[in-house]
């Protein structure tokens, strides 16, 4: 098992304690494409082809509803590849 494999592992047993850094690295390790926030937004956007997700940032946890959205377009991302 790789270490994103095991991060992503770690995000699913307990999505409600998910730093935004993590979720980060799983999202662009599963090849999504992440797009900055501009004029003073705090929402950055990742897309997969047709799938986007936009995130918050923020600190100390990304709140769990955004995280379960992220598992979720990952789960249909991983689906697509195959």
């Amino acid at each position: 098992m790789s270490k994103s494999e095991k991060l992503l592992e770690k995000i699913r047993n307990n999505p409600k304690a998910v730093s935004f850094d993590d979720l980060d690295k799983v999202l662009r390790g599963c090849g999504f494409i992440r797009r900055q926030p501009r004029n003073g937004s705090s929402h950055y956007y990742y897309t997969f082809g047709a799938l986007t997700l936009s995130v918050p940032y923020k600190r100390p946890y990304v709140r769990e509803i955004y995280v379960k959205q992220a598992l979720a377009l990952i789960e249909q991302a991983t689906e697509s590849e195959v």
